[in-house]
């Protein structure tokens, strides 16, 4: 028996809902935030109804509550209701959406090589992206339209499909929940990552070096999800800058060295780096590893903290930033 489709008419009023009140309403069906002490006064019953085990109690509220804040109980906004992730993850296969997006580990074919065919990978979607978003994209994906190859086409629309007159409201749903499960870093660091970067500033050349974690022999690192040990664990990356006078190329000790890590979805952090001596010889640097979806590094430099004379009287006490991109690097 075929599934039952949602009408057209039904979806394209959830739709209209979604564009009309933007981030503050979502497709689905109602949810309520929690009420305060204040929101739900003496509209909670004495002996209120019992739910149902896992489900979010009811709120109550009267009519004239609904009427102060505008028909709908303060906080109130629509949500969709959960699916199940694994029949999501069937239906992508049985759409054959892997043709148009790829998923790293997910052990789907790889995606096509025709360009007009190839859409975003999806990766990271369910951290990149609320849920009602990734809803709306499968039902009205001209509702958002982000502009470059692989989202937009000549005709200045989305080169997504709509799925409008394809899905059942049950397929719908699961297929919303894989995707938000979804939450694979796109550029997590791994071993042999690198970062190599020069710039002159001030009276200094300064190179930025950091070589991502790599897995040593010895204590033996845990596989999640059981598995046992390896044998092995991984050491943290190692972050290194090398501070030299700009005319000589000599190393230049005794500066106060710091820097500043940015990354999506991450609290800037503010790193100082200490004096060290290693193979490649003298730099400030930090055992660390960077946060996945690192996009600049800037790196400051105080005055010296070392008395000078001589020659030397009166150089580096101007202070330095230079900031260094994270990405690929140009070609």
């Amino acid at each position: 028996m075929r599934p039952r489709r949602l009408t057209r008419l039904v979806l394209l009023g959830i739709v209209a809902v979604v564009a009309a009140a933007s981030a503050r309403v979502g497709l689905g069906v109602a949810q309520h935030s929690q009420p305060s002490q204040e929101a739900v006064g003496s509209a909670t019953p004495a002996h209120p109804t019992p739910a149902a085990p896992g489900a979010r109690a009811p709120r109550r509220v009267t009519m004239e509550e609904l009427h102060r804040s505008g028909g709908v109980p303060r906080g109130w906004k629509f949500a969709v209701p959960p699916g199940d992730p694994a029949r999501g993850r069937q239906l992508f296969a049985d759409l054959e959406c892997y043709k148009c997006h790829a998923i790293k580990g997910e052990g789907f074919p790889p995606v096509g090589p025709e360009p007009a065919s190839t859409g975003p990978a999806l990766t990271g979607m369910g951290v990149e992206h609320p849920t009602e978003y990734i809803a709306e994209s499968i039902l009205a994906p001209n509702h958002v339209i982000v502009e470059g190859p692989g989202h937009s086409g000549p005709d200045g629309l989305s080169t997504m499909p709509s799925f409008i007159d394809s899905l059942s409201l049950g397929q719908w749903l699961d297929l919303v929940a894989y995707l938000k499960s979804l939450t694979g870093e796109t550029d997590a660091p791994h071993a042999g990552d690198t970062i190599e970067r020069e710039q002159v500033a001030g009276g200094y050349r300064i190179r930025l070096s950091y070589v991502g974690p790599a897995a040593h022999p010895g204590a033996g690192h845990h596989h999640p999800g059981g598995g046992g040990s390896s044998g092995a664990k991984t050491a943290p990356g190692r972050l290194r800058v090398f501070v030299t006078e700009r005319e000589f190329d000599e190393p230049v000790p005794y500066l106060p060295v710091t820097a500043v890590v940015q990354a999506e979805r991450r609290p800037t952090e503010r790193l100082r780096l200490g004096p060290r001596m290693d193979e490649q010889g003298f730099h400030y640097g930090l055992d660390l590893t960077l946060p996945p979806r690192t996009q600049k590094i800037t790196v400051s430099i105080g005055p010296t903290t070392m008395q000078l004379a001589g020659s030397a009287k009166g150089k580096f006490t101007q202070a330095v930033s230079v900031v260094f991109d994270s990405g690929p690097e140009p070609r």
